[in-house]
């Protein structure tokens, strides 16, 4: 099985690929646009940031894996991958710390403006007065989108600067936020009005795109700080470029709207030239600690798909299948008869969702829950009923 390793991966992870036996090609420096015909021939991909088109899958005739070496999926056609039937899958919480740190290290230097700090001595220029201005971040308020592991990580350090923690998530109920000492709030216009600091922390889908947008944005309190290490689509960017402009807020941000793909490239940006914002260049991952935890979760990842064929953090696997209808099949466990009954069900022009076969102590016979896309007609039924030799007995459940 050959493994395509598309992205920077430590050596020693690269070794224990090998150590699988598997054939490892790393070709970090092959480009987007060069990625369908590199992989071709390859079973599995490994990508960390690059942009993984739906050509890769449509030329990929073997590909059955794609690891993306990060959280995020949204450079990836997933849709495309499930067409072709190709696994996707993710290193979710390894980055968690890192992430977490940059964007605490944002706030304090938002409040401090530190970067301001090193710039005008390094011009010569000594400012004590202008720059003792500071809030401070103590009993302040961190208002926090989204508290999947960034989010709490984030969280458990905003608390040990002192500071009050609202948050809200979609799925953040009263009972977890209680046991993360956060408060809960009803939605992100809530938290934007009450937050000293607002740090964002979701995943980017159709749901949270433009989920910070001008309302949100108009109720955050003048001069508060706003902290983006997630995905720079979460933000309506025009409408941050307008608070930013008019000094209402104070922005750090490490995601940009036109990012380049590259690690070297020139880059324009409107709104990290504005004073009272503080870019980053994409970096929030970006720590040898959280680059060797991804690594060896991508390792993890392929090392259960080469042992068993299960995929950890698989996340294009359907939630509910079309199937309307289920037949419970008790049989014999024989040669042939699940064969035979998938068979009968071809024949009647019914397509087969699911299939789940258990088998009772000494295998002597065993039960089989099929679903099916259509309800079988009675006729089916007892077809399967009439191989008495293979089959106990055959139920029927509308779904």
């Amino acid at each position: 099985m050959k493994v395509l390793v598309a992205d920077a991966f430590p050596k020693e992870r690269l070794a224990d690929l090998a150590a699988l036996g598997l054939q490892v090609q790393a070709r970090p420096e092959v480009s987007p646009k060069d990625l369908p015909a590199a992989a071709a021939g390859a079973s599995v991909l490994i990508v960390r940031g690059k942009q993984v088109s739906a050509e890769v899958f449509e030329k990929g005739d073997a590909l059955s894996l794609v690891i993306r070496a990060g959280a995020g999926v949204n450079t990836i056609d997933v849709p495309a991958a499930s067409r072709r039937g190709v696994y996707v899958a993710n290193c979710p919480g390894q980055n968690a710390i890192a992430v977490a740190e940059l964007a605490v290290g944002l706030m304090v230097a938002l409040d401090r403006r530190i970067p301001d700090n090193v710039a005008a001595l390094r011009a010569g220029r000594w400012d004590k007065k202008t720059f003792s201005e500071a809030n401070g971040l103590f009993g302040r308020t961190l208002g926090i989108i989204g508290l999947g592991a960034i989010g709490r990580e984030t969280a458990r350090r905003g608390q040990g600067f002192g500071m009050r923690v609202l948050g809200w998530s979609r799925s953040l109920d009263a009972e977890r936020a209680k046991a993360l000492g956060v408060e809960r709030a009803p939605d992100v216009l809530s938290v934007a009005r009450q937050a000293d600091v607002l740090s964002l922390h979701l995943p980017l889908a159709k749901e949270t795109r433009g989920i910070v947008g001008r309302e949100v944005l108009a109720a955050m309190k003048p001069g508060a700080l706003l902290v983006n290490t997630a995905r720079a689509e979460l933000v309506d960017m025009a409408a941050l470029l307008e608070a930013a402009r008019a000094g209402r807020i104070r922005v750090g941000i490490d995601v940009h709207a036109g990012e380049p793909e590259k690690g070297q490239a020139e880059f324009a940006s409107e709104l990290a030239q504005l004073p009272g914002v503080y870019g980053t260049h994409h970096i929030g991952a970006s720590t040898a600690q959280a680059q060797e935890a991804i690594a060896r979760e991508a390792v993890r990842i392929v090392a259960s798909y080469v042992r068993d064929g299960s995929v950890p953090n698989c996340v294009n696997i359907a939630r509910k299948s079309p199937a309307r209808a289920r037949i419970v099949v008790r049989h014999f466990d024989k040669v042939g008869v699940l064969a035979n009954v998938l068979d009968t069900i071809r024949e009647a022009g019914i397509n087969v969702e699911e299939v789940q076969n258990t088998v009772f102590e000494e295998a002597r016979a065993a039960c089989c829950a099929i679903q099916l896309d259509d309800s079988p007609p009675p006729a089916l039924l007892d077809r399967i009923r009439a191989r008495k030799d293979e089959v106990i007995s055959v139920d029927a459940f509308e779904l």
